[in-house]
């Protein structure tokens, strides 16, 4: 007879932050790693989705189940979300590429009563007026081209498309995580899973061929397929389980913040001063909004 599995325990809470908060670090260094590499932005995206795909599926088996198409269907937005965020990062600046993903809760108010019948409050206007006001001055602030952005405008609305994708992916995930689950799997790691899967093979007809690859392009593909993205999940998946879920929203915040920090030492890379308050007004409308959910 088969025995059920138990969940492991969770961690202490000050264990628990710290793992959530390297899951952040590990997640801000992927703007700045995509510049270093001289591969374009489909070898960039396909192969680090492949790699994250493949670690993730061998070390946690609950992800393994065949998706249903709920989790097919976040799988997409999810993918959509890889590929956009490091084609984003090929042409702005990193500080524009993750804060304008990082915009997701202004199109999860817009979207989430209309897909999830869940009606907005009156304090999620104040955080859409501030993160609306950040996604203005980005697109008024005149970045010029440089070397590691060449095309900082384009790159710019990529990186606001992700943000879309992203919200519709942690839409999904919200409904995964309120259905029925099934015994042994779980829905939403297999939508992560899956969508690493689709970017993979999506990106790859027109990664290849490949050509010469030098030994840091190779290094830098592996960090971050098995680091930036899977071990940070895992890093996450495991804090969770001790923190409540505001907690971890205030954690991440490290990320957007710690991105534009390794991109201005490594690179030199700084984004506009208008899109620096940009920057300012979203973090300032993302804080605003996990302060209103513990009211």
């Amino acid at each position: 007879m088969a025995t059920e599995r138990t969940p492991p325990p969770a961690p202490p809470e000050s264990r628990a932050r710290l793992l959530v908060i390297g899951a952040a670090l590990l997640f801000s260094t992927g703007g700045t790693a995509i510049k270093l590499s001289a591969l374009s932005a489909w070898q960039l995206a396909g192969f680090r989705s492949g790699i994250a795909a493949v670690l993730l599926w061998l070390l946690v088996p609950a992800w393994r189940g065949r998706p249903t198409w709920q989790a097919l269907a976040v799988g997409c937005a999810y993918a959509t979300t890889l590929i956009l965020y490091v084609t984003a990062n090929t042409l702005t600046t990193a500080a524009n590429s993750i804060f304008l993903q990082t915009t997701a809760p202004l199109w999860v108010l817009l979207l989430a009563p209309l897909l999830l019948g869940e009606a907005s409050r009156r304090s999620d206007l104040v955080v859409a007026g501030l993160i609306g006001g950040g996604l203005m001055l980005f697109f008024i602030g005149g970045d010029e081209p440089v070397r590691t952005a060449p095309d900082p405008l384009r790159g710019n609305i990529i990186a606001t498309l992700s943000g879309i994708s992203w919200a519709l992916t942690l839409i999904g995930l919200r409904a995964l995580a309120r259905a029925t689950p099934r015994e042994g799997v779980d829905e939403t790691g297999s939508a992560v899973v899956f969508g690493n899967t689709l970017a993979f093979a999506f990106c790859l007809p027109f990664a290849v061929p490949v050509g010469p690859v030098s030994t840091l392009d190779l290094g830098l593909v592996a960090y971050l397929g098995a680091f930036q993205i899977g071990a940070a999940y895992l890093l996450m998946v495991r804090g969770m389980r001790g923190l409540r879920a505001l907690q971890v929203s205030f954690l991440l915040v490290v990320e957007p913040v710690a991105s534009t920090v390794w991109a201005w030492a490594v690179h030199s890379e700084l984004p506009s001063t208008l899109s620096l308050a940009g920057c300012l007004m979203v973090l300032m409308g993302l804080m605003t909004q996990e302060r209103s959910m513990n009211q």
